[in-house]
């Protein structure tokens, strides 16, 4: 591991071996990426991770898998034949982080078990991102996204009062689980850089406990006061008023105004000043007791004005709200514009292909931004070159597919 000042992220002169599938683990991986580290994406010689054919798929090429994976090199190895093996150790020595996600006691199977993977490196990360855990009765279970955010509670949390918990369209526990992924591999790059005596460890990494760290208060509010929390659509049950409103013609937003003085000026936009002096309203948790009253009086009144003479009251007001965005509307904001929310990534297909900026920003510095994800095996013979395998012996191996 080397040490770089000069480098466009912080992460640079890290080497990431990312053999994870699908989503959760691998944006992790692509989020370090993100700001340097070097990031190569081992995939099987067939090509079958599913994020290759998950929506959107255009004319069969993945469109997802290639901003999923971007920044990252691409090679083909198959670690469950003897020789996939041998070659996958003898590449370990130079990877600081190994990220897998495969469903608990695979690696083991394949003989490439902690104690193995320690030997052939004792200073490698290794990130084990799993749907349960590497412990526990449910281990051995698989797992998708949704799973994860069921069990962790989360999904509990969303749909209309008495109706039955929503799933958001977008796998919003494997992006979660992402993050994890990445504070973990950031955090033990932490520890061990610079340590010349630091060994490396297993991270165990649960994509159901990452969601579930989220949700700080549920514990505490139950144990202390008995409360379950449960759906309550878009109203919030800890703070008032928080809600998505309509406006006459149609535009859903959401506004939020926890505190007294925002309240107050909601009250004034609304022309009723007196409300925030109300007994029912005057306190947050005044407003909660009472909020089915207070969202039918504010919901009155935005029902009955359009959204262009609401949000200019409401922004002139310096109330907090937005209305629900479309990629359409993101495209078009002036703020995301500004600060160029959406970069182009050079793609061998289409030229470039959109998808949202480097996260986060480091003020004065430049990062550079990455390609998209790489095709099956594109990197084959400039990786493998870089373990001392020649032209020949790649052939040898294609052909037995190994690679």
């Amino acid at each position: 591991m080397t040490t770089n000042t000069h480098s466009a992220g912080a992460l640079a002169g890290v080497r990431i071996l990312d053999m994870a599938t699908v989503l959760a683990a691998p944006i992790g991986a692509t989020l370090c990426a993100d700001h340097g580290a070097d990031v190569v994406k081992l995939e099987l010689p067939d090509g079958s991770d599913a994020l290759r054919g998950l929506q959107p798929v255009k004319e069969g090429v993945p469109l997802w898998w290639k901003v999923a994976n971007r920044g990252k090199r691409g090679i083909t190895l198959d670690v469950r034949q003897p020789r996939g093996k041998e070659i996958f150790l003898s590449m370990l020595p130079k990877f600081d982080v190994l990220v897998e996600n495969f469903r608990t006691g695979s690696m083991d199977r394949w003989g490439l078990d902690i104690e193995t993977l320690h030997k052939a490196n004792p200073r490698l990360i290794v990130v084990r991102l799993t749907g349960f855990g590497q412990t526990g009765p449910y281990k051995s279970r698989p797992g998708y996204a949704r799973i994860f955010e069921a069990m962790s509670g989360f999904t509990n949390l969303t749909g209309e009062a008495g109706g039955p918990p929503l799933h958001s369209n977008f796998p919003v526990g494997d992006a979660v689980a992402g993050l994890f992924c990445a504070f973990s591999i950031a955090s033990e790059v932490a520890r061990i850089r610079g340590n010349p005596d630091a060994k490396g460890v297993e991270v165990d990494l649960a994509a159901t406990e990452a969601l579930f760290r989220l949700l700080d208060c549920l514990p505490v509010e139950h144990e202390m006061l008995g409360q379950v929390r449960r759906p309550e659509g878009n109203r919030a049950s800890y703070t008032a008023p928080s809600n998505m409103y309509r406006s006459r013609d149609g535009q859903y937003f959401s506004l939020v105004a926890s505190s007294n003085a925002i309240f107050a000026r909601v009250c004034a936009v609304i022309g009723q000043p007196a409300l925030g002096e109300d007994p029912r309203f005057n306190s947050n948790p005044a407003r909660v007791k009472n909020l089915v009253e207070l969202d039918a009086k504010l919901g009155d009144w935005f029902g009955a004005h359009d959204y262009a003479e609401i949000a200019p009251r409401l922004e002139q007001a310096g109330i907090p709200f937005s209305k629900a965005y479309t990629i359409e509307d993101i495209e078009q904001d002036p703020h995301y514009i500004a600060r160029q929310a959406i970069v182009r990534l050079p793609d061998p297909d289409y030229g470039s292909l959109p998808a949202p900026c480097i996260v986060p920003r480091i003020v004065g510095r430049e990062m550079k931004v990455p390609r998209t994800g790489p095709g099956v095996g594109e990197h084959n013979a400039e990786v493998y070159a870089e373990f001392g395998l020649d032209t020949a012996e790649l052939a040898r191996l294609l052909e037995q597919k190994v690679i």
